[in-house]
């Protein structure tokens, strides 16, 4: 099975003057953005600065205490939850773990949004259950109980069912969590692949910047719950600005076209050595690194 998913195509996600709270803790204040249909965008900052909170919001999963969230030019809260299931898929940083399930039923739980519970699965399900699994690499394990699996294959798995809803807009936190090096790589390729073929709008929290800028078309900093920056990966990997958001001082390297940054070490000089872009000979690009975010 080698097609590619066929979502419709991707819906544009705004949020306007969104204040969170998650019991009695702000989480995000005032925060305005527009993620463009059909674009890929990365959302970057230190742990606890509200960037799955963001998420989830954008997916529904949380109410604002004030502000809202629109998809495309409908009101999110004005949509039933099937609806939106339909044209958001949402895979939490913590999904919570099936018990007595396969790895092919943990897929198809993708399609709830469109059978309904306990729904009998049509050609147009399995295909896309079928075509998710070849996606994540997960055919030989489709009967395996999802107890059994690896972290990093049950991660692969709920990517799975997030990609088999067929939604206009995919949204992951930490979707490379428990991966090895290839399995990252990969599985950001792939998506990043289905986002050209199709058009859906993904937007990802992502830790490692590099993989961030190698792989969207937009990265946004965040910062104790604010929205400080949104740009192109080449404006924002500026040792400049990921000092102020980070903390850490950064040295710029421009890769094969590709903008990356590494930390400078404790004793490898200070921040006012590393604003200049370093230029890289010509070593090889890792295989699906290799302009990830060009050409679209």
């Amino acid at each position: 099975m080698t097609e590619s998913l066929t979502p419709a195509a991707g819906a544009s996600l705004r949020a306007q003057g969104l204040n969170v709270a998650v019991g009695a803790r702000n989480v995000l204040t005032q925060v305005d953005v527009t993620f463009a249909a059909g674009r890929v965008s990365a959302l970057c900052g230190p742990n606890g600065c509200g960037k799955s909170t963001l998420l989830r919001t954008l997916g529904g999963l949380l109410k604002p205490v004030s502000g809202r969230v629109w998809l495309d030019d409908t009101p999110l809260d004005s949509l039933r939850a099937r609806e939106r299931a339909r044209r958001i898929a949402l895979l939490a940083q913590t999904p919570g773990m099936p018990f007595g399930m396969t790895v092919a039923e943990l897929v198809a739980c993708g399609r709830y949004s469109h059978t309904g519970m306990g729904g009998r699965l049509g050609e147009r399900d399995n295909l896309a259950i079928e075509r998710a699994l070849h996606l994540m690499e997960l055919e030989k394990l489709c009967t395996r109980d999802v107890t059994a699996l690896s972290g990093g294959e049950r991660q692969r798995a709920f990517i799975a069912m997030a990609l088999a809803q067929e939604g206009n807009v995919l949204l992951l936190d930490e979707p490379t969590t428990y991966l090895d090096v290839r399995h990252q790589i990969d599985i950001l390729a792939r998506i990043r692949e289905l986002n050209r073929e199709t058009g859906m709008t993904v937007v990802w929290v992502l830790h490692d910047l590099n993989q961030a800028a190698a792989f969207s078309d937009a990265m946004l900093l965040m910062r104790d719950g604010k929205l400080v920056f949104s740009g192109t990966p080449d404006e924002t990997m500026d040792p400049d600005r990921l000092m102020a958001v980070f903390a850490t001082p950064m040295q710029r390297i421009d890769f094969q076209g590709l903008p990356m940054c590494l930390p400078v070490l404790a004793g490898q000089g200070g921040h006012s050595d590393v604003r200049k872009p370093v230029e890289v000979g010509s070593s090889t690009v890792p295989n699906g690194l290799n302009g990830g975010r060009h050409g679209n």
